[in-house]
Order: C-alpha cells, then structure tokens, then sequence
C-alpha cells in the first residue's frame, strides 16, 4: 500500500513526502548543469526547507481553516476552552477521511433530525385535523339544536325538552374532550405529580368493576378475573392515576364488546420488581395495521363504530402517558373476531 493511501496521514507528514519529492527532482535535475559538485546538495536542501514550510503552511492555514469552519457549522455552538483545544490541537492531526467521516456522520444525524420533524409535522397536522373535526361534531349539534328552538320549536313543548337534553349531551361531550386534552397536556409537562402509594391492584380492580356493573349488566357482559391471578399483589403507584387507566380500558372493552360477553382481568407477576396487569375482552378485535396507531390522540380503528358510541377518542392516548409517566410500559394483543387485550406494567412491593 503507497504511503499516500494511509487514512493517518497528517500535514506535517504530507509536506515531507512532497518536498522531498520536489527537493530531489530539482538536485537531480542540478547535475546536468555544469555547476560545482555541492550544487546538487545545495539545491536539494533549499528546495526541501522551502516547499516543506510554504507546504505545511498552506495545509494549516488555509485547508484547516476551511475545515474549522466546516465544524464550527456543524456543532453550531460557541466554542469553550475545551473546543478551542480541540480546534487548535486535536482538529490538525485529523486526515481528511477523518473529517469526511464526521462531516458524514452530522449529515446522517441532520437527515434523522429533518425525518423526525416531517413526523411530527406530520403528526401535528393530523392532530389538528382530528381535533377540529371532534370539536366540530358537538359544536355543530349545539349549533342545530338552538337554531332550531329559536327557529319557534321552543314554544312546541313536544320537541323543546328533548332539544334542549340532545343541545346538554353535546355540551357534556365537548366538556369532557377539553378536560381530557387538559389532562394530556399536564401529564406531557409533568404539571400532574405522582403520588405513590402502596395498594393492591386486585382490590382497584374490583372498585372499577363496581363502578361499570350496572352499565355491564345493561349489555349482559360479565366482569371477572383470570383463573389463578386472584392472589392480592400490592403494587406501588399513583392510586388514582392508575385508577384512571383501568377505568378507560374497562370502559372501552364495555363499549366495544359484544354483548353477553366477558371481560376479564389478569394479574401476573413477571418477576421479584414487576407486575403485569391485562384487561381483555372477547368483542370484535382490532385489525393489525391500526395496533401501533392505537394509543395515539383521537385514533379510531373504526371510525363509524366510535362516533355511533360516543368517546372524546383520547382514552387510550391518556393511558399511555400515565403508565409512561410511572416509567412503564403499556401495549396491545389483538385479533379480529377473537378479543383485544391491553396490558401495562407496574412496581411490585414486597408482601
């Protein structure tokens, strides 16, 4: 391998070989003319002194310049003590294939950069598509209702009444959207502090089944937990928080399931540290492409089936982040005809 190939080769090594190159092409050259023997020697050692300051200087002073303003761009910060070093001492003993590979390497990390921003946008755009259209839906229905009752339905008490209850459940829906936007908003700032406590999720669970019985009796679903995980495990978390995320995931499987189905909780501990806790339901399922989508703000798999149902859409969403904000981990098993089953875990205390 020729010397000039090496990826190490430094300014002070490149100004050698080229002055001695030249230094003993002009010496070669001297001896044809009719000149003193010590010519040669002479011409070689002024040639070499010459083209090997003037060579190094350019190299320094002027390509590494070039190269210190290519990454004074690159890291876009104002240079400390510790990075004028680097500039002064550590930047002129890179090769140029060094520097290639870092210019690279901030061209790779730019384009994850720009391709992480087209996400968002994207997701940005969506998010204010979806937003807009869930605020129109109540809004408009209030908006048709009053019209109508000021239109001189008001007077009809035949349709007054129930005008004025459809206008109220609109109103309670769009309440409900913007409390649970609000709740978003605070959990992604961290405004909402957890509040650990030790308790038994078993025992939560049943205070939620409470809560959803006459509703679960209304579709004939029954409410129940899986063989064998019925042994109280304590778990350390934000009680009402964690409360929070059963009761969405019991409500959606209230919703969504199928009538005379079943509903049921799993608790299992994964090791002496963790506990997994599932609700699952026998209902229709979720096909596979929308699963990664599932958690994210106003996603529907179905949209007609959700809109007929009612929901702000942002249930799931508020679960993810409070098991997010707990340092855990949430995620969905579905298939379609089968049942959905969304889990998350927790801490576990010793009993």
């Amino acid at each position: 391998m020729s010397v000039l190939d090496t990826k190490n080769l430094s300014p002070r090594l490149l100004s050698f070989i080229t002055a001695i190159i030249i230094a003993t092409a002009n010496a070669l050259l001297s001896l044809l003319l009719p000149t003193p023997w010590y010519t040669p020697f002479f011409v070689f050692g002024t040639t070499f002194a010459v083209i090997y300051f003037l060579y190094y200087y350019t190299l320094q002073r002027f390509i590494y310049r070039k190269i210190k303003i290519i990454y004074k761009f690159i890291y876009q910060t104002k240079a400390t003590k510790k990075e004028e070093f680097f500039y002064e001492k550590i930047l002129p003993q890179k090769s140029l294939e060094e520097v290639s590979e870092d210019v690279h390497k901030w061209a790779n990390q730019r384009k994850d950069e720009i391709e992480r921003l087209r996400a968002n946008e994207q997701f940005r755009k969506e998010f204010l598509m979806n937003l807009a259209h869930e605020l129109r839906t109540p809004i408009f229905s209030v908006q048709g209702y009053v019209d109508t009752l000021l239109g001189g339905a008001l007077e009809d008490e035949m349709v007054n009444r129930k005008f004025l209850n459809n206008a109220s459940k609109s109103i309670d829906r769009l309440v409900r959207l913007v409390d649970d936007l609000d709740v978003i908003s605070k959990l992604e700032s961290g405004k909402i502090p957890l509040i650990q406590e030790m308790f038994c999720i078993q025992d939560l669970i049943k205070d939620v089944y409470e809560e959803f019985s006459l509703k679960a009796k209304e579709r004939d679903i029954a409410l129940s937990f899986k063989k064998g995980t019925e042994r109280p495990i304590l778990v350390n978390a934000d009680k009402q928080k964690i409360k929070q995320v059963l009761v969405n995931l019991v409500e959606n499987a209230l919703k969504y399931g199928n009538e005379h189905g079943h509903v049921i909780a799993g608790c299992y501990e994964m090791d002496d540290k963790h506990v997994y806790i599932e609700i699952s339901d026998d209902g229709p399922g979720i096909a596979e492409e929308h699963l990664p989508r599932i958690f994210e703000r106003f996603y529907r798999a179905d949209r007609s089936r959700a809109r007929a149902i009612g929901g702000t859409g942002l249930g799931l969403a508020i679960v993810k982040h409070i098991v997010e904000a707990h340092g855990q981990t949430v995620n969905v098993r579905s298939k379609v005809g089968v049942g959905s089953s969304f889990g998350f875990t927790l801490d576990r205390t010793s009993d």
